[in-house]
């Protein structure tokens, strides 16, 4: 199996948007966006951002990428992506045999349109492989003697159907052999292939009008959120309750944040009278200090999480079908799969996001146990209106 390693270079600098690569949209900064995108690839091994930025390396490393420090001569407005890629792929321990080189301004990156183009590389089809959508545009050039078609004779205007197909390189992404990469230095060698996007989903962010445009489209895209109309609520702890890091003090102490938010949704469902459950793998005691604080069951240190649901499932005679189940990595996998309303959280990992059914706008740590909490609710509500 070829090994595939996915870059997304990311300096802090930029001109026409500043702190481009941390703006949000929908809620997520744009490096954010881009990082879950390539977790979430069919084929990726791993996700790395070249940066040169405190804060885009923390946003990169909470969303699952390995951040690799870029010197400040590879940082610039004159240093060129593949000056920035090639340092990249030099601090990797494995040299991979496929590169990803993505873009973090191209906020809609769809997981299997690279996965496509990996594929296409991975497979030898082809040496690289990039995004393109279809355009029907005609170009105009100014000239000493006025304007000239471009792609066109201006003396005939054929039909769209009539026109042999073009494309517009979107920027989003580029996967090309790691060898011959290294050979050419360029993103385009030996045989080319166009992985055709949609067009919805080629917005580059280079300007404030790109920014609003992809916020525009982006809300348009949002669906509804969803009520769960769980009768108990079962979460666990790291990259839930808090963002999966723990601060370590010189005598090792852990110690972790929490989101007051999220302890008030833990309150309006016990208000509610929503059986709630912390279950963790986690030893800290932590765990079982936090949920004694917010007044529910807590399991820790639990080896065989799915015995541990089920058992407290049957305890508060609570189907297994009606419960909401909040995780966030692969050891909630097993959980996810036996509960009827399984949940994850934004940045969850892909196998987690692949056996849930619903996941949330908010990464864990920053709100997401709320976001459940207040969909759990608002079941409630509407079927207090339904009785009415």
């Amino acid at each position: 199996m070829a090994q595939v390693c996915a870059v997304i270079p990311a300096r802090g600098g930029s001109k026409g948007v500043p702190r481009k690569n941390v703006r949000e949209i929908g809620g997520q900064p744009l490096i954010a966006r881009a990082v879950r995108s390539l977790v979430a690839t069919d084929g990726i091994d791993v996700v790395v951002v070249t940066t040169d930025d405190d804060e885009i390396a923390g946003v990169a490393a909470a969303a699952g990428a390995v951040v690799v420090r870029r010197p400040a001569e590879l940082a610039g407005d004159e240093a060129s992506s593949e000056s920035a890629l090639l340092h990249a792929l030099d601090a990797l321990e494995q040299t991979p045999d496929v590169l990803v080189f993505a873009q973090a301004t191209s906020p809609f990156i769809d997981p299997s349109d690279v996965a496509h183009a990996v594929k296409l590389v991975g497979d030898g089809t082809c040496d690289v492989a990039f995004a393109a959508t279809r355009t029907d545009v005609f170009l105009w050039k100014q000239g000493p003697d006025g304007v000239t078609g471009v792609n066109h004779d201006m003396t005939t205007r054929p039909r769209r159907q009539d026109r042999e197909p073009e494309w517009a390189e979107t920027g989003a992404f580029y996967v090309m052999r790691v060898d011959g990469f290294r050979q050419h230095r360029h993103r385009f060698f030996g045989r080319v292939e166009i992985v055709e996007v949609q067009a919805a989903d080629a917005v580059d962010v280079d300007t404030p009008a790109d920014l609003e445009l992809a916020r525009a489209i982006d809300s348009l895209r949002a669906p509804a959120d969803e009520v769960i109309p769980a009768r108990a609520v079962v979460t666990d702890f790291d990259g839930v309750h808090t963002a999966d890091r723990v601060v370590v003090d010189q005598h090792g102490v852990e110690s972790v944040e929490v989101n007051r938010t999220d302890g008030m949704g833990v309150s309006l469902l016990r208000r509610a009278g929503v059986p709630v459950l912390i279950l963790s793998t986690e030893q800290n005691p932590v765990v079982g200090v936090r949920g004694r604080k917010l007044g529910v069951d807590v399991i820790a240190g639990c080896d065989d999480k799915l015995t541990a649901l089920t058992t407290w499932a049957r305890d508060h005679d609570v189907a297994l079908a009606d419960v909401a189940y909040l995780g966030n990595d692969v050891n909630d996998v097993a959980c996810l799969r036996a509960v009827g309303w399984p949940v994850v959280v934004a940045d969850a990992h892909r196998d987690a996001r692949r056996a849930s059914r619903i996941e949330l706008r908010h990464s864990g740590g920053d709100g997401a146990v709320r976001e459940l909490a207040d969909r759990v609710l608002a079941s409630r509500r509407q079927e207090g209106n339904d009785d009415d």
